[in-house]
C-alpha cells in the first residue's frame, strides 16, 4: 500500500509531503488546473531513489508515492527529439526532428507546428519557460517567445557549464532574449527564477510553468559539498549524484512555492527525464557503438583530455561517450540508443484529488503530454496527432499506445507495437519489453510472421529516413559543455527576422 492511503485529507497530504507547509482550500472544479512540468535532462532509470538507486531524491520520490508512478512512459533517445514530442503531441521523427539539434544547425523544430504553449494560450493561461530549449536558435522565429511563451530564462543550446554557461565557445544564458551575465549555479539560478515567477505571476490566469532543467547532463559538475556526500560512488558517479541531489532540491523548493501560493491544489504536476541516462560503455565489447569504440581507441593511445590535433572534438566525442555518470539498471543500454535504458524513463504524474496515489503499467509516451493535458484542462484535443490522451486511462480506464517510433544517434530505428518492440539494425531483432525489459531474448526466428509484420509496419508508417549526427563539423567546430568563451554569446547571434509564414488559429 503506498503513502498516501495512510493519509487522509488534501491538507495533511500536503503536511506530510512538505513539512511546515500550510494548507488551502481547493479551488473549485470549475477552475482550470495549472500545469508545472519538471523535466530532468539525462535522467536514468536508477538515478531515482524510488526505483532503489542510491541517489538521495526525497522530492521527487514524494511525487511518485503521491501522484501516480508511470511505470512505462517513453521518450525519444535524445534531448531536441523528445522535447519536439513534448511540444507537439507528434512523432519527433516525422517532424524530422530525429537527433539533437548542435550550435551551427539552421532551421529547428518546424515553424508550421503548433506547439503546446499557443495550444494553453487560446485557453486563457499564463506560459513561462525556465531552462533549456533546444528546439531552434537560428532566427527569432524559432525562439520560444515567439512561439507562445510569454517568458524565457535560459539556454538556447543542447547543454552548458554549470558554473561559467559557456556552450561550443559562445556564452548561453538570457533572460527574454537577452544575454544575462550573472554567476551561481545553474540549477540554483533557474529554480530562483522560477520562485520568483510565482510571485510576481497574473493570479487571475491559470499558469503553465514549463521548467526544462539542464540537470543531470553532461558536464559532470555539482557544489563540492554535495558531490562530497557521493564520494563512494566514484569520480563521475559521485559528481552526476550531486547534480541529481541539487535537481531533487530544486524541485522541492518549487513545490512548497506553489503550495504557499496556493496553486498546488488545483496544479497538474508532471515531472519526466527527456532521455535514459548516459552511461558509460558496457563492459562487453560486443555492446560498443562506433562512437564509443573510436573513444575508447583514443583513450587508450593519449589518454585524456584527447590531444586537439588535427581535430579539436575528438576530446567532446570522448566526453559525450565516455564520461556519463548514470544508471538504468536493469535497462539495457542509455542515451543515445534504441535500447530500453536509452528511452525507458523515470515519470511521474500528480494532479492531487485526481490523479494520485497509483502505479500505472500501461504504456505512456511523450507524445500522448499535450493531448492528455489539453483535454485535462478542458481544451479540444486537435486531429492530426500522433499521440493520445491517455486521460481517462490514468483514471483507471481503457488505455492505447499508437505504434511509436523512436530513431538513435546511429541513424536505426526501433517500431513499438505493444508488447513488442522491433529494432530495425542488422540483424534486425524483436523483442517482448513486458517478458523482457533487458531485452535478452531476440524473438526474431522463434517469431517470424510478427517480425515481418512490424517490419512492415515501419516501412508503411512513413518511411522515416536517418538523420545522423554531422560528425564533420563536430570534429571542427565542437559543442563542447563548458569552457573557454571564444566567441559572441548565442543569444547575439540570432537572426532578428521573426518572419513565420505559418498563421494559428
Amino acid at each position: 500500500m503506498r503513502l498516501a492511503t495512510y493519509i487522509i485529507g488534501c491538507g495533511a497530504v500536503l503536511l506530510v509531503l512538505f513539512p511546515g507547509a500550510s494548507v488551502h482550500t481547493a479551488e473549485t472544479t470549475a477552475q482550470k488546473p495549472n500545469i508545472l512540468i519538471l523535466l530532468a535532462d539525462d535522467l536514468g532509470w536508477n538515478d531515482v531513489s524510488y526505483h532503489g538507486g542510491p541517489i538521495n531524491t526525497p522530492n521527487i520520490d514524494r511525487l511518485a508515492n503521491m501522484g501516480i508512478e508511470l511505470d512505462r512512459f517513453y521518450a525519444q533517445p535524445t534531448c531536441s527529439p523528445t522535447r519536439a514530442s513534448l511540444m507537439t503531441g507528434k512523432s519527433a521523427v516525422k517532424l524530422g526532428m530525429s537527433r539533437p539539434i548542435t550550435k551551427n544547425d539552421k532551421g529547428g523544430l518546424p515553424l508550421e507546428e503548433k506547439i503546446l504553449p499557443q495550444y494553453f494560450e487560446n485557453l486563457g493561461y499564463q506560459r513561462f519557460i525556465v531552462g533549456k530549449w533546444h528546439l531552434g536558435m537560428d532566427s527569432v522565429a524559432y525562439l520560444p517567445t515567439s512561439r507562445g511563451f510569454e517568458h524565457f530564462y535560459g539556454s538556447l543550446t543542447g547543454g552548458i557549464g554549470y558554473w561559467d554557461k559557456v556552450h561550443g565557445g559562445g556564452y548561453d544564458w538570457q533572460r527574454n532574449g537577452n544575454t544575462v551575465r550573472e554567476a551561481g549555479y545553474v540549477t540554483h539560478l533557474v529554480r530562483d527564477e522560477v520562485l520568483r515567477l510565482i510571485e510576481s505571476r497574473d493570479r487571475n490566469r491559470p499558469l503553465l510553468m514549463y521548467i526544462a532543467f539542464q540537470a543531470p547532463h553532461l558536464p559532470n559538475e555539482a557544489p563540492k559539498t554535495t558531490v562530497k556526500q557521493y564520494e563512494h560512488l566514484g569520480r563521475n558517479r559521485a559528481a552526476f549524484a550531486g547534480m541529481v541531489d541539487e535537481l531533487d532540491q530544486a524541485i522541492g523548493a518549487i513545490l512548497s512555492s506553489f503550495d504557499s501560493s496556493g496553486l498546488l491544489d488545483n496544479t497538474i504536476v508532471l515531472f519526466m527525464s527527456d532521455n535514459g541516462g548516459l552511461v558509460p560503455p558496457s563492459e562487453d565489447p560486443n555492446q560498443h557503438t562506433p562512437p564509443q569504440k573510436l573513444s575508447l581507441m583514443l583513450n587508450s593511445v593519449f589518454g585524456r583530455p584527447i590531444p586537439s590535433f588535427p581535430f579539436s572534438g575528438l576530446e567532446f566525442i570522448a566526453t559525450s561517450m565516455l564520461d556519463g555518470g548514470s544508471d538504468n539498471a536493469p535497462l539495457s543500454g542509455g542515451k543515445g540508443q534504441t535500447t530500453e535504458g536509452g528511452v525507458r524513463v523515470p515519470a511521474v504524474i500528480w494532479w492531487p484529488g485526481r490523479l494520485e496515489d497509483g502505479l500505472h503499467h500501461h504504456p505512456v509516451t511523450v507524445a500522448d503530454v499535450l493531448p492528455t493535458l489539453l483535454e485535462a484542462a478542458g481544451g479540444r484535443v486537435p486531429s492530426g496527432l500522433d499521440g493520445r490522451s491517455q486521460l481517462a486511462s490514468l483514471e483507471g480506464g481503457a488505455g492505447e499506445m499508437p505504434d511509436y517510433v523512436i530513431a538513435d544517434l546511429m541513424g536505426d530505428f526501433a517500431f513499438y507495437r505493444w508488447p513488442h518492440k522491433l529494432v530495425d539494425s542488422e540483424p534486425a531483432m524483436l523483442f517482448n519489453v513486458i517478458d523482457d525489459p533487458s531485452e535478452k531474448n531476440n524473438l526474431a526466428q522463434q517469431m517470424p510472421l510478427k517480425l515481418a509484420e512490424l517490419q512492415a509496419a515501419l516501412a508503411n508508417w512513413g518511411a522515416p529516413q536517418s538523420s545522423p549526427l554531422p560528425l564533420y563539423d563536430m570534429l571542427f567546430d565542437p559543442d563542447n559543455f563548458g569552457g573557454i568563451e571564444d566567441r559572441e554569446p548565442w543569444a547575439d547571434t540570432v537572426n532578428p527576422s521573426a518572419y513565420n509564414p505559418h498563421a494559428y488559429e
